[in-house]
């Protein structure tokens, strides 16, 4: 498990320079617009979305090394041609790349789920949500300065090829994606979708949606209230300290004994981002940015945590595809978001929004489920009784 950690660590630092690196490729080296990089880049982001739940399927069928296989040559070709060509071929062959992406988000987290017990899977699972925390604070200040010193053809040429040597010591270590006793029982048979694929596996997905989607909108708000600060060179700082408090909490959730539930701390997030529409200036910005970073790498961990309860070790691939593809979404929704509340009333309303869907998701949820929970049992009791009065 510390290898798995280590490994995923590592790659996604490369993962979090490529998407800021497509942009400035587009922009600076090809001479396209913005609207043309947002496009590149919102296309690449929807087949990585889409690969997810197969991808994931596959690896529950058919193990590691046979579905990566594949995305190893795939990812080598297109990168290797892509960023020496113009905007259309780059779009097609980013694409093809994109649904034929290694999953390593899944493959990490699936490894980890596999080498750890109920006991002590969620300081593992907070280790790795730590993990990501630290590649997305540092990912794009790489991309960013080695483009300042290189061309972006060059750096995203490596980039993509650290990627695909990461798929290849992926492919060479082939970490065990189930523990040992559920594989010598199952015979690595995939399990039945419709076994877990219910309604509370839809609720973790959608709360695990909403917390990257207040994310996002809290990292546009940043943005957007910095600008009205006129204090543009705090941004880095700003984020980066947010990023800290972040880190600081998974660490914290991975050291309790006890889970806490993914939609008590996803309210818990929504409540925290709110001081950050009263913010006055950069610092003020920052000390509750530190505040609401606590609130979020618990959040998604306890979802991924909660997910590998409710989903049998036959299914976790799929499923972890399907809650990256559901985190995926989140950033897109919450990007828009925020984008329209900032139009209408400035970075408070951005950070406002952001709040009330955060705050809307997590106690709308347990709600539904509760009433749920409490309807069935009387509609099963109606048959019941229409078959006594049969009788």
């Amino acid at each position: 498990m510390r290898n798995v950690l280590l490994l995923g660590a590592l790659v996604r630092i490369p993962f979090f320079a490529g998407a800021v690196l497509l942009v400035l490729h587009v922009v600076q080296t090809l001479h396209g617009s913005y609207v043309q990089a947002g496009a590149l880049s919102t296309i690449v982001t929807v087949c990585i979305a889409l690969s997810g739940p197969w991808r994931g399927r596959l690896l529950d069928r058919f193990g590691l090394r046979r579905t990566i296989a594949p995305s190893i040559l795939i990812g080598a070709v297109c990168w290797s041609i892509a960023p020496f060509v113009g905007y259309v071929p780059l779009l097609i062959l980013a694409a093809i790349a994109g649904l034929f992406n290694v999953p390593i988000f899944t493959v990490v987290r699936q490894a980890v789920i596999a080498a750890t017990t109920e006991e002590n899977r969620q300081p593992a699972l907070a280790l790795e949500s730590v993990s990501v925390e630290c590649a997305f604070m540092v990912g794009p200040i790489v991309g960013v300065a080695a483009a300042g010193i290189w061309s972006t053809t060059m750096v995203l040429f490596f980039v993509q090829m650290t990627l695909v040597l990461a798929g290849i010591l992926l492919w060479v270590r082939n970490p065990p994606l189930r523990s040992a006793t559920a594989a010598d029982h199952s015979n690595s048979v995939a399990v039945p979708r419709r076994s877990w694929f219910r309604i509370e596996f839809v609720a973790l997905c959608v709360g695990a949606s909403a917390a990257i989607a207040v994310l996002a909108a809290s990292e546009l708000s940043f943005v957007s209230a910095i600008r009205e600060f006129q204090a543009q060179q705090w941004l880095g700082v700003v984020l980066a300290i947010w990023g800290f408090g972040s880190v600081v909490g998974g660490l914290i959730y991975g050291a309790l004994h006890r889970p806490i539930s993914t939609y008590l701390l996803l309210a818990a997030l929504g409540a925290v981002t709110i001081p950050m529409a009263f913010a006055a200036g950069p610092i003020s910005l920052a000390i509750t940015g530190l505040i609401a970073g606590f609130c979020c790498a618990p959040t998604i961990t306890a979802s991924i945590d909660q997910m590998s309860r409710i989903v049998p070790e036959g299914g976790r691939g799929e499923a972890i595809g399907w809650h990256s593809a559901a985190l995926t979404l989140g950033n897109g929704i919450g990007s828009s978001l925020a984008g329209i509340a900032i139009d209408a009333g400035g970075f408070p309303a951005g950070f406002g929004a952001a709040a009330t869907l955060g705050l809307l998701v997590g106690l709308g949820i347990p709600l539904l489920l509760t009433l749920r929970e409490r309807r069935r049992p009387a509609i099963q009791k109606e048959p019941a009784a229409a078959s006594q009065v049969g009788a």
